[in-house]
């Protein structure tokens, strides 16, 4: 800006050159004085308006950024606008404030079986799983049967919903084995039962619903072809149930929880086993776990009542049993492990083995319950061959003992021990798609001396999702 100041009145000298010499010499000092306030209040109305312009342009982007603001949020549902997270989730999708999950398997089981003392009845759940007291010991021909099952395909769905700082979870499973019936038959359609499985929700530390007992632990099961694998060695009930789960630190967490209550017993002389619905009083259950870097472990605690009502004559009977249980790794990457279970027990039969022994016999000269006490232990080892091929070996065993003032005679029908030994293969050729053979020997003894056999050969294979 100095430098067109000085310019300009460097021109006007040059101009004032041309007149006469005093008139140039006399006005000079006053076009100088006059030309440099000119261009004074110039430059001060130039920097005005550049302030103006800026002024203006901020007031332009304030406005545009709020009307684009107000646009966007016309744009979408408030209830939506509200509940959406700053990212998908990583799987799943949403629905509300809800995170949805699905998953499952679908699997097809081949298993070819020779029963050694008789038949199993087709379409009955010791033709589609390993079931020890399914098997014949009334010393008939022996019978080999082949059987192709879909049943085992299951099925679940994961919830999951933040409320108000709270974590509220929910899960439902199914599968078409445990239906209690039929819609086809073998010879047509092969069409099953939906089954309920599992059901339940969770707030925070507490679980309503139905799920696996607190007495069982799941994480100890091998794997196997099977439905089951080692059914007269393990705990196994799913029921409704109202539980709290304490994490203590150090790995531990204290599971405590309130049942549903069901007596099985029998009536002395008569092995079949009863529903009876007289139960007044939950069952309980607590199981201590601790997961660590060299393995699991559970310790697990079952107390019950046992309770019949037959018109007049009523009994109860208390029923009591410990587990433990656990999985030790062999290997850094955890791909070999041994697991182990072993559980002992008094009127607590439908917690073992699938109601392998009875909870309590009735006797009704006295009208009275006579109490029945259970050991049942199972180990198996895995064994990673490769990242894709694994094996599997296991052993399984449940021993009967009966109150002594029941007369042998009338107990001749009823379990005394069963025991099974299997080995399989898993070979999963891609990620999620499972392929396994199994062969499994059992044998089942009854308390009069009789005893059956079961030699199995199985196949499955399985794509989860």
């Amino acid at each position: 800006m100095l430098r067109r100041r000085t310019a300009a009145i460097a021109l006007l000298l040059t101009a004032s050159a041309l007149v006469a010499p005093g008139q140039a010499f006399a006005q000079s000092a006053t076009r100088e004085a006059a030309l440099a306030s000119r261009l004074e209040k110039l430059e001060a109305e130039i920097q005005a308006l550049r302030s103006d312009l800026a002024a203006a342009r901020g007031e332009l982007a304030q406005t545009t950024a709020v009307a684009q603001k107000a646009a966007a949020k016309a744009d979408a549902p408030p209830a939506q606008a509200a509940a959406q997270p700053a990212t998908a989730p990583a799987d799943g999708f949403r629905s509300g404030a809800t995170t949805i999950k699905l998953g499952g398997y679908l699997k097809l089981v081949a298993s070819n079986s020779r029963f050694s003392d008789g038949e199993v009845a087709t379409n009955s759940l010791g033709r589609d799983f390993y079931l020890p007291q399914a098997i014949p010991t009334a010393g008939g021909p022996a019978s080999r049967v082949q059987d192709f099952s879909a049943k085992q395909a299951r099925f679940w769905l994961n919830l999951s919903t933040d409320v108000a700082g709270h974590s509220l979870k929910g899960y439902v499973e199914t599968d078409f084995q445990t239906s209690p019936g039929t819609q086809g038959s073998q010879r047509t359609t092969n069409g099953y039962n939906l089954a309920l499985r599992r059901a339940w929700l969770q707030v925070d530390k507490f679980t309503f619903g139905q799920d696996w007992s607190t007495f069982q632990y799941t994480g100890a099961l091998p794997e196997s072809t099977d439905y089951v694998g080692v059914t007269e060695g393990t705990v196994f009930v799913r029921q409704p149930l109202i539980r709290y789960s304490a994490p203590l630190g150090g790995g531990m967490t204290l599971h405590v929880s309130a049942e549903n209550a069901e007596s099985g017993t029998a009536t002395l002389g008569l092995p079949t086993l009863i529903e009876n619905g007289d139960d007044s009083l939950p069952d309980f259950a607590a199981r201590l776990t601790w997961a660590g870097s060299f393995g699991e472990l559970s310790l697990a605690g079952l107390a019950r009542q046992v309770r019949v009502a037959n018109g007049a004559a009523s009994d109860s009977s208390f029923g009591w049993a410990a587990s433990a249980a656990g999985k030790i790794y062999l290997a850094g990457d955890k791909s070999s492990d041994v697991r182990f279970m072993a559980t002992y027990g008094s009127n607590a039969g439908r917690y073992i083995g699938l109601n392998f022994a009875p909870d309590a016999i009735y006797v009704p000269a006295s009208g009275t319950l006579a109490d029945v006490r259970e050991f049942a232990a199972f180990a198996a080892v895995r064994i990673g061959l490769t990242p894709q091929i694994r094996l599997n070996l296991m052993g399984s065993y449940q021993g009967v003992d009966y109150d002594a003032a029941l007369a042998p005679a009338a107990l001749a029908g009823f379990n005394d021990q069963a025991w099974s030994a299997a080995a399989n293969l898993f070979w999963s050729p891609v990620k999620n798609v499972d392929l396994g053979i199994e062969y499994r020997h059992g044998e089942r003894r009854v308390v009069g001396g009789a005893q059956g056999k079961l030699d199995r050969l199985e196949l499955a294979a399985k794509y989860g999702f």
